[in-house]
């Protein structure tokens, strides 16, 4: 009893800094990024375009995850990788004031998102390698809450801190995201000297030899034999296709003048209604949907979940059409947006969950990840040009409609009434 409760408590030393540390780039890299190049002036064409293929990286991580088991412990790759992405940091801070700075800043930020893809692997293996089965279950509330604060930290201050340094530089948008970059590359340093100290030595480098292209064959050949797999994969690239365009525009709509039919806020504004209402409103829509699963089963919810991903969307049309002044209204769209959002995905992860489940569950899982970022890179891609032909309110009305594929999907998923339905 008493190695139990160590065990738990030395958990709390190093579970909640390792899945803040997880979220952070990955929120950087996806979110953030997008209002930094919309503050320097680019064309939401480019935007939009370029990183979405910073996505890449998460789409094609099993490729090299055997690696990261075959070579060194989880803890070293885990210090390794958030040092190094604490420098990559540093790095895009120092070449924004060059001429160069957007093709620059892009190679290093797809550098931090391959380095961001193997911590996420790393990160996940040495959670069920440094705690018990028991303490497993127990912290998995709390990596999510702290996965969710690393969110809302990358997307509420770090951003508003930006508009408060915006007022200090005159608008010199380059220093004020060089000195927010050199801020949080310190800040990975400063994580990853933690980790160093706090995560438990709990496993020993492997040595032995290990057919990879057979092993890899061999999981993929077990995934893709799978009853009814087409349709679940093609439910799973198609479930964010409205929202993984949404992602990429909400954030220049809100700063674009309202001139061009943007909304005209700053950073202060932005960092406050969407990273940090927002992702609030996010968080309490997943634990509904993770309740609401719990009690009565993924089959019964999904196709309300669903709907809930793609009719909030509308919110945005109305605001690009009425372009209303009062930030309440803002605030409003987004809670909503968020909300339903969060409510929603919860049927897309409980579903992987189902499609992957077998005896290489951890394997599948992964592929099913893959996919999913798959989905919403590509989309993701053509939506600023789209945005371009449309203007915003016409494309907010299409990303709406984008939600009805994966509806017509749903009658063939064959999901077992009682999956995800807690037992007693």
């Amino acid at each position: 009893m008493y190695r139990r409760k160590s065990t738990t408590a030395r958990g709390l030393q190093w579970v909640p800094s390792l899945y803040l540390t997880e979220s952070i780039p990955y929120m950087f890299v996806m979110s953030v990024s997008v209002i930094m190049y919309k503050n320097m002036r680019l064309e939401n064409t480019e935007i939009a375009a370029y990183t979405s293929l910073l996505n890449i990286p998460w789409v094609i991580k099993p490729l090299w995850s055997p690696f990261v088991d075959l070579y060194k412990t989880k803890r070293e790759w885990v210090v390794i990788t958030q040092f190094l992405m604490g420098l990559l940091f540093a790095g895009v801070a120092f070449v924004l004031p060059l001429p160069w700075f957007f093709q620059l800043s892009m190679a290093l930020l797809f550098l931090i998102a391959f380095t961001s893809a193997t911590h996420d692997i790393a990160a996940d293996g040495f959670y069920m390698l440094g705690l018990s089965e028991k303490d497993q279950s127990l912290f998995v509330g709390l990596r999510s809450v702290f996965y969710r604060l690393g969110m809302f930290l990358m997307q509420g201050p770090l951003v508003y801190l930006t508009g408060v340094l915006a007022k200090s530089y005159q608008n010199d948008f380059q220093k004020v995201w060089t000195s927010a970059l050199l801020i949080l590359g310190a800040c990975l340093v400063g994580l990853a000297v933690y980790h160093h100290f706090f995560c438990p030595k709990v496993e020993q480098e492997r040595t032995e030899r290990f057919d990879f292209l057979a092993g890899f064959r061999a999981t993929l050949i077990s995934f893709f034999v799978k009853k009814n797999i087409a349709i679940g994969v093609l439910f799973i690239l198609l479930f964010r296709l409205g929202e993984a365009q949404l992602l990429k525009l909400v954030a220049p709509f809100m700063l674009d003048a309202r001139e061009v039919g943007g909304l005209g806020l700053d950073n202060e504004a932005q960092g406050l209604i969407y990273g940090s209402f927002g992702v609030g409103a996010l968080i309490v829509g997943g634990l509904v949907g993770g309740w609401a699963i719990s009690k009565f089963g993924l089959k019964k919810w999904i196709f309300w979940m669903t709907l809930s991903l793609n009719i909030p969307n509308l919110g945005y049309a109305v605001l690009a059409y009425f372009q209303p002044e009062n930030i309440l209204w803002v605030g409003l769209a987004v809670v909503l947006e968020q909300l339903g959002y969060g409510f929603g995905f919860t049927a897309l992860m409980m579903f992987m969950i189902y499609l992957a489940d077998g005896p290489l569950k951890t394997s599948h899982y992964a592929f099913c990840t893959a996919f999913m970022a798959a989905g919403v890179m590509f989309p993701g891609m053509v939506s600023g040009w789209l945005q371009t032909q449309l203007g915003y309110t016409a494309f907010f009305l299409y990303v709406f409609f984008c939600g009805i594929p994966a509806l017509l999907l749903l009658p063939h998923l064959k999901i077992p009434a009682d999956f995800g339905k807690k037992q007693g």
